[in-house]
C-alpha cells in the first residue's frame, strides 16, 4: 500500500472483485477488506484517500464501520462512499448522512456515476461532516433502520412462499435460490437487530 489508496470493504467475493479491477483499471491503488474489522485494521496501519463500503457485512458492517471512524479524530474527515441495495429508502439515507457518509450509491453500481464520484471527492476534496452522534443516539436509529428492513424482508418471504406453491416445476430451482438469499438476509438482519439492542442495554441514557 502507498499514500492515497482506495479502501473497498465489502464481503460478497464477485462484487469486491468487480470493484477492484474496475479501480485498478482506472489506475487507482485499490485494497481489500471483507468486513468492517479488518477495514479498521487496515485504516489504523496506514490511512487510505478514500473508503468504498457495502452496508450489510459480518462483524462490524458498514453504519458501525463509519460510526467509529467519526469517533476517532484522525479518521473523521476520511471520505466514506457507501454502497448498497438493501438500505435504499429517504429515511435509510438521511441516517447515513447523518452519522458521516460522504455518499451514498445504490446497487447495482452504476460505474460511470460511482467513478465521477471518487474522481469528485479526491479531486475536491469531501464537504464537512457533521458532529459525532452520541452512542445512545447512534445505536438508537440504527435499531430503527434494522427493524424496518427485517419487516419487509419477513413480508417478502411470506409472499414469496406463498408464491412458491403456484409456480411449475421448471420455475422453483431459481426461485428457491432467490428464497433462500432472503432467509439468510433475514436471519442475518435478525442477528444484527439482536447485536444492537445488546449494546442499546449496555449503553448509558444520556440524561
Amino acid at each position: 500500500m502507498n499514500q492515497g489508496y482506495l479502501l473497498i470493504v465489502e464481503d460478497v467475493p464477485d462484487i469486491l472483485r468487480l470493484l477492484e479491477e474496475t479501480l485498478k483499471f482506472k489506475g487507482y491503488n485499490a485494497v481489500t477488506a471483507r468486513n468492517g474489522q479488518e477495514a479498521l485494521d487496515l485504516i489504523q496501519r496506514e490511512r487510505p484517500a478514500l473508503v468504498i463500503t457495502d452496508i450489510m457485512m459480518p462483524k462490524l458492517d458498514g453504519f458501525g464501520l463509519v460510526h467509529r471512524l467519526r469517533l476517532n479524530p484522525e479518521t473523521r474527515d476520511l471520505p466514506v462512499i457507501f454502497l448498497t441495495a438493501t438500505y435504499v429508502a429517504l429515511e435509510d439515507k438521511a441516517f447515513a448522512l447523518n452519522i458521516g457518509v460522504t455518499r451514498f450509491i445504490e446497487k447495482p453500481v452504476n460505474f460511470e456515476k460511482f467513478l465521477e464520484t471518487i474522481n469528485q471527492l479526491l479531486t475536491q476534496g469531501a464537504p464537512p461532516v457533521p458532529t459525532p452522534m452520541s452512542e445512545a443516539d447512534f445505536y438508537e436509529g440504527y435499531r430503527q433502520r434494522l427493524e424496518k428492513k427485517l419487516n419487509q424482508k419477513i413480508t417478502q418471504i411470506t409472499r414469496d412462499e406463498r408464491l412458491l406453491t403456484s409456480l411449475s416445476e421448471e420455475e422453483k430451482p431459481s426461485f428457491k435460490a432467490s428464497l433462500q438469499l432472503a432467509l439468510n438476509e433475514r436471519d442475518e438482519l435478525q442477528r444484527l437487530l439482536e447485536e444492537i439492542q445488546m449494546r442499546i442495554d449496555k449503553t448509558p441514557k444520556s440524561e
